[in-house]
């Protein structure tokens, strides 16, 4: 078997060369050729979760693969625009490394750098909105993605127009709206169309994720969370009812109580030790 150069190559440059042949239209992989951005984007959305994942459970081993396989998926879109003849690999990190440079004046500049990151975050903001500028995006809330994660964009969207002044100015009145949007959908759900349900839904949601950013909580990281204390729980529900050679669908939902009791209980003893 004849040696593969491929194999003499390291780092970067094996990489790119890996990637060049995945795509390549005659002796590459038939299903990395048919791919495009748009096929490949729920891949690249779902491995920057599992680096959040690696992160989250400090599986320091899965984030050096987890992170091989994002910039993997980097790599992949910028063969695919090289092989459209859109812009190069060199392009990529051209226009990163300026960005970086020119939204970090006191790092690679002359501006002090003797203020606090407060300060410096207003600075960066600052920058942005002279590139959002020079992009011709003059909305407040042009380039706030539209493939985020709904609560994630929540967020965003309400950042941006609290930096203008469209903001609630005491969390109570987040409140007070909450309360209001609650008792709007359980009053009118019975009168309501589907499509109207969703929509007065989407609204106390949006208003839930304001009340988070008014108290400094992350939503999607509280939320994620939450996800994995219910399935930590269910699981002992499950197991519990294992023992007695039942499943939960054999259960019923008081005993079911009982034992999310139990494993709650057994939690906060063990944190508390």
């Amino acid at each position: 078997m004849p040696h593969d150069p491929i194999h003499d190559l390291s780092g970067n440059a094996r990489l790119r060369e890996i990637m060049r042949r995945l795509r390549d239209p005659e002796n590459g992989c038939p299903w990395d050729i048919e791919q495009s951005f748009k096929t490949i984007a729920p891949y690249t959305i779902e491995e920057a979760y599992e680096v959040s994942d690696a992160i989250e459970r400090e599986a320091w081993d899965e984030l050096k693969s987890e992170l091989g396989d994002l910039l993997f998926q980097s790599y992949f879109h910028a063969q695919m625009a090289e092989d459209a003849g859109l812009f190069t690999h060199e392009d990529v990190v051209n226009a990163i490394s300026e960005k970086m440079i020119s939204r970090h004046p006191h790092v690679f500049g002359d501006e002090s750098r003797d203020k606090s990151a407060e300060q410096q975050t207003v600075d960066w903001e600052v920058v942005k909105a002279a590139e959002r500028a020079a992009k011709k995006q003059d909305g407040v809330l042009d380039d706030v993605a539209l493939a985020l994660p709904a609560l994630m964009r929540a967020v965003k969207l309400q950042k941006r127009a609290a930096r203008v002044g469209f903001d609630w100015p005491e969390t109570t009145m987040v409140l007070d709206k909450i309360q209001e949007e609650c008792r709007e959908l359980v009053e009118a759900k019975d009168t309501l169309t589907q499509a109207e349900v969703k929509e007065e839904m989407g609204d106390l949601l949006f208003v839930m994720a304001n009340l988070a950013r008014h108290l400094g909580v992350e939503p999607e990281e509280a939320l994620r969370d939450t996800n994995a204390k219910f399935t930590r729980r269910f699981r002992s529900i499950e197991a519990a009812l294992a023992a007695q050679g039942k499943r939960p669908e054999d259960s019923t939902l008081e005993e079911m109580d009982q034992l999310w009791d139990a494993a709650k209980a057994q939690e906060k003893a063990t944190t508390a030790k």
